[in-house]
């Protein structure tokens, strides 16, 4: 939990090894093209839910496989192409992200009438800390900002392990942006007595029918956003859409240490002995989602086989 976002989590994860590559003085292609599978593989295995790594793994494993395997590409040839591919990354999510705070910014504001202000509930950290820069659902957040047509942001805490009233509350201020914090199970009460116009979530991954795993509590926000009548909206970028998993049960849930439910640091909350059930993500069916906003436009859930070839 060093890092978290799922495209963090893969660029992060990827710049570890381009720096292991960096300072690896072998010559020999075979053995380095082992070596990246071995430990991109691993990577994976250590956060299974978000599935932004495992898919910049398969194009790097067969990058690597198409270098080994070229005579004309030299040992330092098969370093330089291999790390500047990994640092293309950072830009290309950068890219991506103010793609879709435009287009969910454009979307969210179509439903308006007229030059109206808008309200926007978020949950967990989906901004700059999350990803290379910009972020996605908060992406959408500070587009709308940027726009002068926000008039206010909820952000949840996101028990347990508070990265909205953390990190999301921290980027809102830094960026100046109207902004109140609210416990989880707020949520239900704000919808009833204030007005939200909408809410944009990120995702750790997107089955190919629409059903969308993000942080723990998502599921029953786009609930109560149903009963509201209130547009739920997901925000990420295709590297995020599995279309090997045909809906959403299939999703690798991560199960995360008892202690985040807990303690608080170091100060134990909860009485001692209690079982715990510490699951990091949810599933969202693909009935409760709106839209789901990518660099490419916003799409309804059954359109995501258009978008995305399989």
């Amino acid at each position: 939990m060093q890092v978290r976002g799922a495209p963090a989590i893969a660029i992060v994860g990827c710049l570890s090894l381009a720096v292991e590559l960096l300072n690896d003085n072998s010559s020999d292609k075979k053995i380095m093209r082992q070596e990246i599978e071995g430990k991109l593989n691993y990577l994976v295995s250590a956060r299974p839910t978000a599935v932004n790594i495992k898919l910049a793994t398969d194009d790097l494993i067969n990058l690597a496989n198409t270098l080994s395997a070229d005579e004309n590409v030299t040992p330092n040839d098969f370093k330089e192409r291999f790390i500047s591919s990994i640092e293309g990354m950072l830009t290309k999510d950068i890219e991506d992200n103010k793609a879709i705070g435009r287009y969910g910014c454009e979307t969210i504001l179509k439903q308006l009438d007229g030059d109206g202000q808008v309200r926007v509930l978020t949950h967990c950290n989906t901004g700059s800390l999350a990803t290379a820069g910009y972020g996605t659902a908060l992406g959408v957040i500070r587009s709308l900002h940027e726009s002068k047509r926000l008039e206010h942001v909820y952000c949840t805490e996101t028990r347990p392990y508070n990265q909205g009233a953390r990190l999301t509350a921290y980027e809102l201020l830094h960026e100046r942006v109207p902004a109140t914090l609210v416990v989880d199970s707020m949520v239900a009460a704000l919808m009833a007595t204030r007005r939200v116009d909408a809410v944009v979530v990120g995702a750790d991954r997107v089955a190919s029918n629409g059903d969308t795993a993000n942080k723990i509590g998502t599921y029953q926000i786009a609930i109560l956003a149903k009963y509201h009548e209130v547009p739920f909206y997901v925000a990420a970028p295709l590297t995020s859409i599995d279309m090997s998993l045909v809906s959403g049960d299939r999703i690798k849930i991560e199960v995360r240490p008892e202690r985040e439910m807990t303690h608080i640091g170091e100060h134990r909350i909860a009485a001692p002995g209690i079982n715990c059930w510490n699951p990091a993500f949810d599933v969202t069916p693909a009935s409760l989602i709106t839209g789901i906003i990518t660099e490419k436009g916003v799409f309804a859930p059954n359109k995501l086989k258009e978008l995305v070839p399989e």
